[in-house]
């Protein structure tokens, strides 16, 4: 299926992201952390691409997220808070490995901070 593309930016992106995913593949013990950013929020996903489940979703627009932090979901902080938060609620699953999919995002700024918030809280990758 084709996407519309909207803006160079983004197909540069996206082109980023097959060449990533290429390389990358998540299992049941060590799942795929896949993030994506809008201007509003950010959303991660925690997969198992041998099964092609995914395991866990969680966005800085859930309820719980929101209860918990208060935080607006478009910034540093708030993906910093996000990274900790899913680090927290996949570790009750009895994970604490990863491999981190940025999905062609470029590694500054929220990516950084979420990735960043995740490693304090307890996970390694």
């Amino acid at each position: 299926m084709r996407r519309k593309i909207r803006s160079q930016s983004e197909l540069g992106r996206i082109t980023r992201h097959y060449r990533i995913r290429k390389k990358l593949s998540g299992t049941k013990e060590i799942p795929r952390l896949i993030v994506h950013r809008s201007h509003n929020n950010i959303y991660v996903q925690f997969v198992d691409d041998m099964a092609q489940h995914t395991l866990l979703s969680l966005s800085t627009g859930d309820a719980s997220f929101k209860k918990e932090f208060g935080a607006k979901g478009g910034n540093i902080d708030a993906a910093k808070k996000m990274g900790a938060y899913a680090a927290k609620e996949v570790s009750k699953k009895g994970i604490s490995r990863i491999v981190f999919d940025r999905g062609g995002y470029l590694y500054h700024g929220r990516i950084k901070a979420l990735a960043d918030g995740a490693r304090e809280a307890g996970l390694k990758f």
